[in-house]
């Protein structure tokens, strides 16, 4: 069996990994564009603060460990044409420029994403970056030494925790987004208030709910961010403006949802025999909705990736979908989300009740202790749970894992109430918070 994987990062990684293991008979070859595999862009913003003084830790496989296992790994080749009928990729040498065919009985796409680049006058100004990969991080690194004031454009999870990284650098940080709220798209308004006032506490500049305009500049160099409703100075700049699937190679090939997202089936199937998808590249059924949903995560990536493996001869096991659970530090706050929040719930039309609950974490008796805030948004009539938000300066973000399993299993919010959980006054009270929640349910 003759099996071609085009890109190697946590989707590629893991699909590889799995496939040599699974059958040690096939002739695995891998096809990256760069130079480095398995790169977790995820860490981009603690290897920028300094927070990780070793690179190297960043990535949890080489061409080398690959090479063990007896996978063909084509460093620095990119994939020009993919003849899904025909079972043959084109694919060109980036250090030599020689371009060759290559056939395969079983096509896994792990192509990921790239950053969204808005048509933005002065967008290929000088000190406009990206932050995606290891060079990116590697060359924002090297800029920030100099740089005095840095603006961040994008307020989701990367560009968050890239203004903490340069404010802690002792750095003068703007934070522009079109939306009205920083991390809009995971949090509820009482959530992101809290988040929003540590970081003016901070002294970061936060423009929030403006677009920017254009960016102006001096010697080729970015010097300006122009917005509907301002001016900041800027020596270096960040978008983080989204990602979007890296996907034109399958274009009228395969099946795709509108924003070029492959649709893949429970078993990684693509809508074309023997072809397989895993990764930022792929849409996703979305558990509180039930429909496929474009959530872009490692863990989402890996746990395909492995799938992929398992399924390549044969459906044997299927995906369980996502409730997008992810967390985020923002200075001392421990903040955790699963599922949909209040604000995409009313979005989407779903009648929905929520409960908050704000206790200390542990008993009263104890040394110290801590608010946590707890909220959950579940179905009106059913009672079904779909989404929960967490916040508070202890590390509470586990229990978010514990209702995503709830999501994941349909349970509704009367029987968080009654759910078995320990007791240890070190740890929480009598009656956890999550069971808290359901009991102050309506």
């Amino acid at each position: 069996m003759k099996v071609a994987v085009i890109g190697c990062t946590h989707a590629g990684t893991a699909s590889i990994l799995n496939v040599a293991k699974l059958y040690p008979d096939a002739k695995i070859t891998v096809y990256e564009r760069n130079d480095t595999i398995s790169f977790l862009s995820c860490g981009i913003a603690l290897y920028v603060g300094g927070v990780i003084k070793d690179p190297n830790g960043l990535f949890y496989s080489s061409p080398e460990e690959l090479k063990k296992l007896g996978v063909t790994t084509k460093m620095s080749h990119d994939v020009l044409d993919v003849n899904t009928d025909e079972k043959k990729l084109k694919v060109r040498n980036l250090k030599t420029n020689e371009e060759f065919e290559d056939k395969f009985d079983k096509l896994i796409i792990t192509t990921g994403s790239w950053p969204i680049v808005p048509n933005i006058e002065g967008i290929d100004l000088d000190n406009i970056l990206l932050s995606k990969n290891f060079y990116h991080s590697n060359t924002i690194i090297e800029k920030a030494k100099t740089a005095k004031n840095i603006v961040v454009v994008g307020a989701g999870y990367i560009g968050v925790e890239l203004v903490e990284a340069f404010e802690m650098n002792k750095k003068n940080v703007t934070l522009i987004d079109s939306q009205d709220r920083i991390l809009s798209k995971y949090l509820d308004k009482e959530y992101t208030d809290t988040a929003e006032n540590a970081f003016l506490d901070h002294s970061v500049k936060l423009a929030l709910g403006e677009t920017v305009n254009r960016f102006e500049g001096k010697d080729g160099k970015v010097s300006k961010v122009i917005t509907s409703k301002g001016e900041y100075e800027a020596d270096l700049v960040i978008l983080c403006i989204g990602f979007k699937p890296n996907t034109k190679l399958f274009e009228n090939q395969i099946e795709l949802l509108d924003n070029g997202a492959i649709i893949v089936d429970e078993y990684m199937r693509t809508s074309k025999e023997d072809i397989y998808a895993a990764g930022d590249c792929c849409a996703i059924i979305y558990n509180p909705t039930g429909k496929h949903g474009y959530i872009p995560l490692a863990t989402n990536a890996v746990r395909m990736g492995t799938l992929v493996a398992r399924n390549l001869v044969k459906p044997t096991t299927k995906y369980m979908g996502t409730q997008g659970t992810s967390g985020i530090k923002i200075y001392e706050y421990n903040i955790a989300s699963t599922g949909l929040n209040e604000n995409y719930a009313k979005e989407l039309g779903i009648d929905i009740s929520t409960v908050t609950v704000e206790d200390n974490y542990r008993p009263e008796f104890m040394p110290t202790y801590n608010l946590a805030k707890l909220k959950v948004v579940y179905e009106k009539k059913s009672r079904i749970i779909l989404g929960a938000q967490i916040i508070s300066k202890t590390d509470l973000t586990q229990c978010i894992n514990t209702i995503s399993v709830c999501i994941q299993n349909k349970m509704t919010i009367d029987e968080l109430a009654f759910i078995d959980f320990f007791f240890q006054p070190h740890f929480n009270k009598p009656w956890n918070l999550l069971n808290l929640a359901g009991l102050s349910a309506e």
